[in-house]
């Protein structure tokens, strides 16, 4: 499967030809991933970009859009897709920073809007979703593991939202596999020396001008490590993906978490 919409069939939606054309808002259409998102919505042929909405805009219906996708900061997001949820609209979403508790509330409020369906996705790039889905595999076999993840500083969360639901799957794994905790003798380090740690899994986060998305995961045990990684050099490497959600969530109601179903894995 090549996700390239430029092989899109006119019409093309989730899959099946259609002659209806998805109505896409985009909410954070002011920001980085929301103006590249409009951009990729507009030259998609089954899709017409509908409204575009920031902050201090009256959302509305979201222009009448069937899908909204939501780029914006964790404090905004959850009340975003609430008042789509209450529309009926179905949403496509790469904020990060959600909580067990905030993705509850999206299942609460889809139980009164059934047929709905949302995707919250901490990234949207094919190659990251495969370096999550690789690392999980290898989890089980390595007594040591750490998360690397790397990021511009105007990035406003730390760890990443994949760097956490890597950490997250890599200890699932790791207790599937009946290994005990990584080892690690430190006694005394500097606030912050080992990173944070995520359900037992140290993740370490750097800020630097001049990258965008990366990430590694450092796997070891006894004279070899293996290390997956994965870089976004361009914003535009997460647009087929996030083109994916658009055109799977339609027909996939309730909340996905993770593109990785989408993409059969």
């Amino acid at each position: 499967m090549i996700l390239d919409d430029r092989d899109a069939p006119s019409g093309r939606v989730s899959g099946r030809l259609s002659a209806m054309t998805t109505q896409v808002a985009v909410i954070g259409a002011a920001g980085r991933m929301g103006s590249e998102v409009c951009h990729a919505v507009q030259g998609a042929r089954d899709m017409e970009l509908v409204g575009t909405f920031d902050v201090g805009d009256d959302f509305g219906d979201l222009g009448g859009a069937d899908v909204a996708v939501e780029f914006t900061v964790p404090e905004a997001s959850p009340g975003n897709v609430l008042h789509c949820l209450r529309r009926g609209i179905h949403t496509v979403v790469g904020t990060t920073g959600w909580t067990d508790e905030t993705l509850d509330k999206v299942r609460f409020a889809l139980d009164t809007s059934p047929g709905t369906g949302v995707l919250i996705a901490p990234n949207f790039a094919v190659g990251a979703v495969l370096m999550m889905h690789f690392a999980r595999q290898a989890a089980g076999f390595y007594e040591s593991v750490e998360v690397v993840e790397l990021h511009h500083p105007n990035k406003v969360d730390a760890p990443s939202g994949t760097a956490v639901r890597t950490a997250r799957l890599i200890a699932e794994a790791r207790a599937e596999a009946g290994l005990p905790s990584v080892p690690d003798a430190t006694e005394s380090a500097l606030d912050g020396a080992r990173g944070a740690d995520v359900d037992g899994i140290h993740v370490h986060s750097v800020r630097m001008r001049g990258l965008v998305a990366h990430q590694e995961v450092i796997f070891g045990s006894s004279g070899e490590t293996l290390t997956v990684r994965h870089d976004s050099f361009d914003r535009a490497s997460f647009m087929p993906g996030v083109l994916l959600g658009v055109r799977r969530v339609v027909e996939t109601p309730g909340l996905t978490v993770g593109l990785e179903s989408f993409l059969g894995l």
